[in-house]
C-alpha cells in the first residue's frame, strides 16, 4: 500500500471513528430515564439503525478486501 494512502486512512479512521463513538456515547446519554421519556419500540429502532449501518461498513470493508486479494502468501 502506498504510503501516503496508509497514513491518510489512519488519520481519517481515527478521526471518523472517535466522531462516531463520540456520537454513540451521547445515543446512550439518552437513555437516562430522570430525563427523558422513551418506550421499548423507540429503542428498538434505534438500536436497529445504529445495527444496520454497522453492518453495512463491515461489508464495505469485506468486500473491499475481497477485491484486492491476491493470489500470494503474506504474513498477517
Amino acid at each position: 500500500m502506498n504510503k501516503k494512502k496508509e497514513e491518510l486512512f489512519i488519520r481519517l479512521a481515527r478521526n471518523r471513528v472517535n466522531k462516531a463513538l463520540k456520537s454513540i456515547k451521547l445515543i446512550g446519554n439518552l437513555s437516562n430515564k430522570s430525563h427523558y421519556n422513551y418506550n421499548a419500540n423507540q429503542i428498538c429502532q434505534i438500536t436497529s439503525a445504529l445495527d444496520k449501518e454497522l453492518k453495512k461498513v463491515k461489508e464495505k470493508f469485506k468486500n473491499s478486501k475481497e477485491k484486492n486479494t491476491k493470489n500470494e502468501f503474506d504474513f498477517k
